[in-house]
C-alpha cells in the first residue's frame, strides 16, 4: 500500500482557467450541456433538496438558455418527487431572472436564503415564492401522496393517473418521461427563454438487473440522447448544488482546448462538503481522495471520476478515442443532431423505448458503451475503464467550490457508505480488469498503481484489525513482541510512526487542512479498518460464496434536529445497534483494560516498561482515539449514544476474547 501511494508523488499538478476568455464565444460555437441529476428515494433524499439542486444549475450563468437542459432521474419512481418538480418548474419562471438581473453568486435558493443576502422589497417576494413552493412540497411529503387539492391543472392531473396506477410499486414499474419545461416555448416571468426541464424514471421489473446508479445514468444517457444529445454532458447527485454560477465556463476552458480535445474523456470537480463541524469528525472531507491524489493523477493521464461534479464528452462513453461502439439506433450516436421539439409524440415514443428494462438485453451497455457495470462504486470503475480505452482526464480545482454537498452526520451512515465501497473495489480487484493485470497492461505502471491505491484500500483492514487486538491482548499476558527500548530495532519503530503520521499530517495541512481535522481523519482511518472495510469485506466474501445481501443503500441526507445540533457539537452520533458498533466497543474496551492493567503492573514492579513500551503506546493512542466511543457508552444518555445492547454484548466479548488469549497463550 505504501508503495501504490509513492505514484500519486511522481508527477503532482495544478492548473488555472480563464473562464472570461469563454464569455467571448458566440454562443453558437458553445456546445449544448446535458445536467443529470440522480436521486433514488425521496424519505432519505428529500425531493426539496433535488429541487435545490436543479434549480441551482438551471441558472448558470452566461449558458445559452437554449443549450441547457435538465434531466432528473428518480429510480425511486416516487410521485412525490415528480410533484416536487413541478413546483420547482412554477418558482423557476421567478427564480431564474432574479438571479440573472441581481448577478447573484450562490443561486440555490436555500443557500442563499440562509446567507446574509440584502433584504428589500424583491427579495421578500421572492422569498415568499419560494416559501410557499417549500410548504407545498413538505406538506405532500408528510401525506406520502399527491391530492387532488395539490394538482392545478388537466396536465398534471394526467401525469399521475397515467403512471400511478394500481400495481405501481418501486420495483416494478413502466417508464416514466415528463416534460416539465421546453426550451423556446416555456418562458419566464421577463419573457427570456428557459432551459428543459425532464423528470425521467426508468421503467423497472423484479426479474430485470438495476445496476445501482451506473443503470440510471445509462437510462439518462439514451433519453437525452433521443431528446437534445448535447455533446457535453455534467452528473451531478442530488444533493451537490452549484456555488459557483460560472462553472460551465471553466469545464470549457479545457474541452475548447484543441490541445486536449481529443483525449480528454472528463473534466472532475473535487467533492466539497457544506455544514461541516470545526473537527470534521467523521472525516467527510476524505482529502487525499477528493484532493491529494486527484492532483498527483492529473499529472499522468488524469483524475478519477467521483461520481459527481464531472463533465463528461459524450463521445468518450461511446468507446475508445479512435473508434467508438455503435449503437442499436441512429439517434442515439454521440454526433446525432436532435432537432425535434422533445415533446413531440415520436420523441417521447422512442425515450420511453430506450428508458425499458429489457433495451439493454443482449447489447453492450454497461461493458463497452456508457457507464460501466460490474462494481457498486460505478464511479471509480467507469472512469478506470474509460482510462484504460485511452482516454484522458482533467482535475479543475477553483478557489471558490464549484459543488457543495450534504455529508452524513451520523456514524452508522458514514460507516455504511464506506462498507458499500469496500464492496465495489473488491469487485474491481477481483475481476479480470483488475489494476495490477489488466491496469499495467493498458494505462502503464504509475497510472495503474494510482488506481490499485484504491481498489486495494479495503486491505487496511487487515493490519489495522491486527494491531488493535494483538499487542493489547499480548500485553494484558505480559508477553513482548516488540523491540525494547534499548534495542536498535526500536528506533526503526520510531521512525516508522512518525515519519508516516508526520507525511500525511503535512500533505494534509498542506491542503488548507487545520489539526483539529487530522486528527479526525486518522482516528477516522482506524474506526474504518475495524466496521466498513472489515464489514465490507466480509459482506463480498459472502456474496462470493451466493449468500445474498442488501447490497446498494441510498445514504441518508435527512438531517434530524437533535442530530443536527449534536453534530456540530461535534458529538459522535451512534444511536443504533450495529455489529460494526460491536467491533469498534470491543476495539475500545480491551485497549483501555490492556493499558490500565500494564501501568498497574509496572507500578507493583510485575512487569518491565521497557520490553512493553510499545505494546503500551499503542494500546494508549488507541485509548485517546477512542474517548468519543467511551463517552458514548459512560457518559451520555442521548438518542445518540452507545445502545446499551452493543455496550452489554461488546463488554461479554471483549472478556471473552480476554480469557480465550490468554488459554492460548498458557498452552502454547
Amino acid at each position: 500500500m505504501w508503495s501504490t501511494t509513492q505514484s500519486f508523488l511522481m508527477c503532482p499538478i495544478t492548473r488555472k482557467q480563464c473562464p472570461e476568455k469563454i464569455k467571448k464565444y458566440s454562443n453558437n460555437n458553445l456546445p449544448a450541456l446535458d445536467i443529470f441529476i440522480c436521486t433514488a428515494d425521496p424519505c432519505k433524499e428529500p425531493p426539496l433538496n433535488v429541487v435545490n439542486t436543479a434549480l441551482s444549475i438551471m441558472a448558470y450563468d452566461y449558458y445559452p438558455i437554449e443549450k441547457l437542459s435538465v434531466y432528473v432521474s428518480d429510480d425511486g419512481g416516487s410521485e412525490l418527487t415528480l410533484f416536487a418538480f413541478m413546483e420547482a418548474a412554477k418558482f423557476a419562471v421567478y427564480w431564474l431572472p432574479f438571479c440573472r438581473e441581481n448577478n447573484i453568486i450562490e443561486r440555490c435558493p436555500h443557500a442563499y436564503f440562509s446567507s446574509t443576502y440584502t433584504e428589500n422589497s424583491e427579495t421578500q417576494k421572492i422569498k415568499l415564492t419560494y416559501e410557499s413552493m417549500k410548504t407545498r412540497i413538505e406538506n405532500v411529503m408528510e401525506r406520502g401522496k399527491v391530492d387532488e387539492d395539490y394538482i392545478n391543472n388537466d396536465e398534471e392531473l394526467q401525469a399521475f393517473t397515467k403512471f400511478w396506477t394500481a400495481g405501481f410499486t418501486r420495483p416494478n414499474h413502466p417508464s416514466i418521461i415528463q416534460v416539465l419545461l421546453e426550451s423556446g416555448k416555456d418562458k419566464d416571468m421577463t419573457g427570456h427563454g428557459m432551459s428543459n426541464l425532464i423528470y425521467v424514471s426508468r421503467e423497472k421489473n423484479k426479474s430485470s438487473p438495476h445496476h445501482f446508479k451506473a443503470g440510471a445514468l445509462n437510462a439518462l444517457l439514451r433519453v437525452s440522447g433521443i431528446m437534445t444529445n448535447a455533446p457535453i454532458i455534467l452528473t451531478l447527485d442530488c444533493d451537490m448544488y452549484s456555488n459557483d454560477p460560472s462553472t460551465p465556463q471553466r469545464a470549457l476552458c479545457y474541452f475548447l482546448d484543441q490541445t486536449l480535445w481529443p483525449e480528454l474523456a472528463f473534466v472532475q470537480f473535487p467533492q466539497c462538503f457544506r455544514g461541516l463541524n470545526e473537527a470534521d469528525i467523521y472525516a467527510s472531507e476524505i482529502k487525499d481522495l477528493f484532493h491529494t491524489n486527484s492532483m498527483g493523477m492529473d499529472g499522468l493521464r488524469g483524475p478519477n471520476y467521483v461520481g459527481t461534479g464531472c463533465f463528461f464528452r459524450r463521445r468518450a462513453l461511446f468507446g475508445c478515442p479512435s473508434s467508438f461502439e455503435k449503437p442499436e439506433i441512429q439517434e442515439l450516436y454521440p454526433d446525432h443532431v436532435a432537432n425535434k421539439p422533445i415533446r413531440a409524440e415520436e420523441i417521447l415514443q422512442q425515450a420511453h423505448y430506450v428508458a425499458s428494462c429489457n433495451y439493454e438485453d443482449e447489447s453492450n451497455w454497461g461493458s463497452k458503451m456508457g457507464f460501466r457495470y460490474g462494481s457498486l462504486v460505478e464511479d471509480l470503475y467507469t472512469g478506470y475503464r474509460l482510462q484504460c480505452e485511452g482516454w484522458k482526464s482533467v482535475f479543475c480545482h477553483p478557489k471558490r467550490p464549484a459543488f457543495l454537498g450534504d455529508i452524513p452526520i451520523s456514524l452508522y451512515d458514514v460507516l455504511s457508505q464506506h462498507k458499500r465501497w469496500c464492496v465495489g473495489l473488491h469487485e474491481v480487484v477481483f475481476s479480470k480488469y483488475s489494476p495490477l493485470t489488466f491496469g499495467v497492461r493498458s494505462m502503464g505502471f504509475l497510472m495503474a498503481h494510482c488506481y490499485a491505491r484504491y481498489a486495494f484500500w479495503p486491505t487496511w483492514c487487515i493490519p489495522i484489525t491486527l494491531y488493535a487486538f494483538i499487542p493489547q491482548l499480548t500485553l494484558l499476558n505480559g508477553v513482548s513482541i516488540f523491540p525494547k527500548v534499548s534495542d536498535p530495532w526500536f528506533f526503526l519503530y520510531v521512525f516508522l510512526f512518525l515519519g508516516a503520521y508526520g507525511q500525511h499530517c503535512l500533505v494534509f495541512m498542506s491542503c488548507e487542512g487545520t489539526w483539529k481535522r487530522w486528527w479526525s481523519d486518522q482516528r477516522m482511518w482506524m474506526i474504518r479498518g475495524l466496521t466498513s472495510l472489515l464489514f465490507g469485506t466480509i459482506e463480498y466474501l459472502t456474496n462470493r460464496f451466493g449468500i445474498s445481501t442488501l447490497g446498494f443503500n441510498v445514504t441518508s441526507k435527512v438531517v434530524d434536529d437533535d442530530q443536527g445540533k449534536r453534530y456540530h457539537q461535534g458529538i459522535f452520533e451512534f444511536g443504533v445497534v450495529s455489529p460494526m458498533f460491536v467491533a469498534l466497543a470491543t476495539t475500545s474496551i480491551i485497549n483501555l483494560v490492556a493499558f490500565l492493567t500494564s501501568i498497574a503492573q509496572i507500578f507493583k514492579g510485575d512487569q518491565d516498561l521497557d520490553g512493553l513500551f510499545i505494546q503500551m503506546f499503542i494500546a494508549c493512542f488507541v485509548v485517546i482515539n477512542c474517548l468519543p466511543i467511551y463517552e458514548g457508552m459512560i457518559l451520555r444518555s442521548d438518542k445518540g449514544r452507545m445502545p446499551t445492547k452493543v455496550t452489554i454484548f461488546s463488554t461479554f466479548l471483549a472478556s471473552i476474547l480476554c480469557m480465550s488469549f490468554g488459554f492460548l497463550l498458557r498452552n502454547v
